[in-house]
Order: C-alpha cells, then sequence, then structure tokens
C-alpha cells in the first residue's frame, strides 16, 4: 500500500498509529472473537450491576473478602491435617520497581500542576477555556449516567471507533 492510498497522506496507517500492538488489534477488530468476548462480558457486567443495584466497589469487596477468607481456611485446614499451605506467589516490590514507579507519577504530576499553575496565574487562557470546557462536558455527561454506564460506553467507543474509520476509509479508497 502507497503513501498516497492513506487518509491526507500520512506516513503510517491506523495499526501503527494506535500503537501496533494487541491493544491496537483490539480496537481494530484483529480478534474478532476476543473483541466480542470482551463486550458481552462488559454488557453482561454493566447489565447485572444495573439492574441489581450492586456497586463496583462493593462486588470487588465481596469477592475479595471470599477470596481471603478461602485462604485463610485452606491454610488453617492444612496446617491441621500437616498439608502444606496454599501456594501463594511472593508478594514483592522491589525497590527499583518503586522508584520507577515513583519518577513516572513524579514526572506528570509535575507537568500537570506546571499546566495548572499556568491556568490560575491566567499565563495559558486556551488552555484555560480547553479544561473549562472539558470539566462542563464531563459534569453534564456525569449527570445522566453513573461511573459503570460511562465506563461501558467508553468501552463500546474505544472498540469500535477505530474499527469504523480504518473500515469507511479503506472502503472509500478501494
Amino acid at each position: 500500500m502507497g503513501s498516497s492510498d492513506r487518509l491526507f497522506n500520512r506516513k503510517r496507517d491506523v495499526h501503527e498509529i494506535l500503537g501496533g500492538g494487541l491493544v491496537a488489534d483490539l480496537m481494530l477488530w484483529r480478534h474478532k472473537n476476543l473483541n466480542q468476548a470482551i463486550l458481552m462480558v462488559a454488557l453482561a457486567a454493566w447489565v447485572v450491576f444495573e439492574k441489581s443495584g450492586y456497586t463496583l466497589v462493593s462486588f470487588v469487596s465481596g469477592v475479595l473478602l471470599l477470596l481471603f477468607s478461602t485462604l485463610f481456611l485452606w491454610a488453617k485446614a492444612a496446617a491441621i491435617v500437616n498439608r502444606p499451605a496454599p501456594p501463594l506467589p511472593d508478594f514483592y516490590l522491589s525497590e527499583e520497581t518503586v522508584s520507577k514507579a515513583a519518577s513516572f507519577i513524579r514526572k506528570h504530576i509535575n507537568a500537570l500542576l506546571s499546566i495548572s499553575q499556568d491556568i490560575a496565574l491566567g499565563k495559558d487562557t486556551q488552555m484555560f477555556m480547553r479544561v473549562a470546557t472539558y470539566l462542563l462536558l464531563i459534569s453534564v455527561i456525569g449527570c445522566f449516567m453513573g461511573f459503570l454506564t460511562l465506563a461501558y460506553t467508553s468501552l463500546v467507543i474505544v472498540l469500535t471507533v477505530p474499527a469504523l474509520y480504518e473500515s469507511i476509509f479503506f472502503s472509500c479508497v478501494v
């Protein structure tokens, strides 16, 4: 495919722009069965949570309580009958991992604080208008839907818009 086959004569195709890995494959529906499974599981979870009134936090808390209770009882029963304890991986964060994560987070928070300071001091009017518009949009959307609905809707959009864009674009080119 030549560069003239691409929209606006860009050098890279949509798959490359999206990162070229598994995420790009999923966003462009290259693994149809996996995409369908993700959407069906997400839809089922959304329906269950919406209809039951159960919240995601209470569900996660209940699952973790069940997990820890099972492991605790397994360990106690294993000690009583002289069997090995449940196999668990070592929960350990190395100093290097924590330092890298802290450095990454610090860099991004400092950038955010710098931009926030410029906005608060009136140095970047255009950025202020963009931030104000996005916050207003988030507020309006938040009035109409809960977090779980927003997350499900965002997932559907992320999994459909790039694939539609690519299919419409390539059908026009060919």
